[in-house]
């Protein structure tokens, strides 16, 4: 089955910029016609693909077919280098799933090495990083460990180390008689989000207990280290972020030589692997200046 060019850029861009009206700007076409190409496709499909927000969003459907328009247009672009031929149509856009933390310290400097490329990041933890890539909607990610996903191109990165820390003013607070187990399942901790599962790894490795801490849950990375320094609660940094505030007495760590290492790797859609080459080479350049070789 071909698709008319004109609706998958319609269906890309209401999902890229939430309505309708934003898409026609892009386009540089009235809503109504937006809305037009949008029912036709739906029409030719035979299932809603977007539903209308506001924002708008896509349908289970909607995504696939989102995707499949944005690889033509990266597959379409490495065609172009191949060929040494003129870009006519912008730079391609990419949707990879990446970790906060990543982005953080060390990707962005791929980012920037990767050439004519529009991001589209999807931020998750990376150990569910890997479940957009099952489900069809992102063209790579970082993920978590060597175990590769079906249909898809593993390069290990190295890993990313974390270590616990809190203020002196939390540590002489919370742990005046060290760092126990009981004053541990106490002391509140912080956690990115609810799939986040740093803390509690570093806890049973360290106490060899399941402890559940009272926690803050806080979806920032930076704002997870000046939490950290403002006395909140302690947190699994990563090392690159609190070597600063580590060296200025802002932060301590709770169990000195405690660090906890966490393995990463990069997967790529092995059908968009080709055109991805240039980044995949932008990733492994970056990894290996920020992250511990594994």
């Amino acid at each position: 089955m071909s698709f008319d060019p004109n609706q998958l850029a319609a269906l890309a861009a209401i999902l890229r910029l939430g309505s309708f009206e934003a898409a026609a700007a892009e386009l540089a076409v009235t809503p109504s016609a937006i809305s037009q190409r949008i029912k036709a496709l739906e029409d030719r499909i035979g299932t809603s693909l977007i539903d209308r927000g506001p924002p708008c969003s896509g349908t289970p459907a909607g995504l696939r077919i989102a995707k499949h328009a944005e690889d033509i247009g990266l597959l379409e672009a490495q065609l172009s280098r191949d060929l040494a031929l003129e870009q006519g149509a912008g730079p391609a856009r990419l949707k990879i799933a990446v970790t906060a933390d990543s982005l953080a310290t060390w990707f962005i400097d791929a980012m920037a090495q990767a050439g004519d490329v529009l991001f589209d990041l999807l931020i998750d933890d990376q150990d569910h990083s890997a479940d957009w890539l099952r489900r069809g909607e992102v063209s790579a990610a970082i993920t978590l460990g060597g175990k590769t996903v079906t249909g898809c191109d593993a390069t290990p990165l190295g890993t990313l180390r974390y270590i616990a820390t809190a203020s002196p003013e939390f540590m002489r607070r919370w742990f005046p008689h060290g760092v126990t187990p009981q004053a541990l399942a106490a002391a509140p901790c912080l956690t990115f989000n609810r799939k986040d599962g740093l803390q509690r790894a570093w806890l049973a490795a360290n106490t060899g207990t399941r402890i559940v801490p009272p926690t803050h849950y806080l979806p920032s990375s930076h704002a997870f280290v000046d939490a950290a320094c403002a006395g909140l609660g302690w947190g699994m940094n990563p090392e690159s972020l609190v070597q600063r505030p580590l060296r200025d007495g802002k932060l301590q760590v709770l169990i000195p030589d405690t660090p906890l290492d966490v393995p990463l790797t990069w997967q790529v859609s092995r059908i968009m692997s080709p055109a991805l080459g240039p980044l995949t080479r932008a990733v492994k350049a970056a990894a290996a200046e920020g992250l511990i070789p594994g």
